[in-house]
């Protein structure tokens, strides 16, 4: 009786146990809920609320002082026709292809440099993320002083050395490049960062395995370190085709689109639409054209990623 007894107790135990599926709003998950729902809450209002209602209000011709009308597709129309928007978007095309390849190139020498073992590696890190946490209007203001045609340190240094001043922003040959200039100091230091993660991130077996086979420096760059970082140069990429295409305080404080129509670009525009122009609907159609444009875009980017690592 014993024997029967305790072999069943022994098989019991021996029973796997039916494993339980944790509700996802159990103590800890309304705890999580709890934290998020401010940011939720804040999100719903100001980033998609607006986002959808811009979707409707892109039907309608609207000055915020009446009724919006209904106009169906006539904004669409005329912005297949509107020259501004079309200098607006050739000029984001090309301040995105002034700021993206310095911006993957010296991020990633800061990056491998500061990823060396010396002294005071920390401080520079530091240093080369300040001015991404700057206030975007603060950075215009400052390189708004330095790029002045008469007191601007850039061409008191010009004068020194003979040559003549530069019309930095005042003329419209030079005026994009020089806030393309500004915008590769100001998100250096955040793509350097980006890199740095994914330098650390690369097994150190790799390079013993390379340095006992006698490959390079150079060679070791380009057949582990460049594959590996592949997936954060494409984050960097991306990163950069969006804050590029979304970019407005510096161009705002420095240039405010001019001179003409040199630095007016998508957001500038959807600015000037519907905020000077008081036309709320036709900036919506320019907000959703501008979505549009960035889901293309980095759809292909993404195909092209895939393509290259089959």
């Amino acid at each position: 009786m014993l024997n029967t007894q305790s072999s069943a107790s022994a098989a019991g135990a021996c029973r796997p146990k039916k494993s339980r599926t944790k509700s996802p709003w159990g103590s800890q998950g309304k705890v999580a809920a709890l934290f998020l729902a401010p940011y939720l809450i804040i999100f719903t209002i100001f980033r998609f609320g607006p986002s959808v209602a811009g979707i409707f209000i892109s039907f309608t011709k609207w000055d915020l002082a009446g009724k919006p009308v209904f106009v169906s597709f006539d904004n669409f129309k005329r912005l297949l026709t509107d020259s501004n928007f079309h200098v607006s978007l050739l000029n984001t095309l090309i301040f995105f292809v002034l700021t993206l390849p310095p911006l993957i190139l010296f991020s990633l020498l800061l990056a491998i440099f500061l990823n060396q073992k010396m002294h005071g590696r920390n401080v520079g890190r530091a240093i080369a993320i300040i001015p991404y946490v700057l206030i975007p209007a603060v950075v215009g203001i400052i390189w708004n002083w330095m790029y002045d045609d008469n007191f601007g340190i850039l061409n008191y240094y010009l004068k020194q050395m003979g040559s003549p001043s530069v019309h930095w922003i005042t003329s419209s040959k030079t005026a994009l490049a020089s806030v393309a200039v500004v915008v590769v100091w100001t998100y250096i230091g955040y793509n350097m960062v980006l890199f740095l993660a994914g330098l650390q991130g690369i097994p150190n077996e790799l390079y013993e395995a390379s340095q006992i086979d006698g490959a390079s420096k150079t060679q070791t760059f380009f057949k582990i370190t460049l594959p590996m970082l592949k997936p954060i140069t494409s984050m960097v990429i991306t990163l950069t085709l969006v804050n590029t295409v979304q970019l407005f305080d510096q161009i705002y404080v420095m240039t405010n689109g001019g001179p003409g129509t040199s630095t007016l670009t998508m957001v500038q525009y959807l600015y000037t639409s519907a905020f000077q122009n008081y036309e709320l609907g036709y900036g919506s159609t320019i907000e959703i054209a501008i979505l549009i444009i960035l889901v293309l875009i980095i759809w292909i980017q993404n195909r092209l990623m895939k393509s290259e690592e089959m």
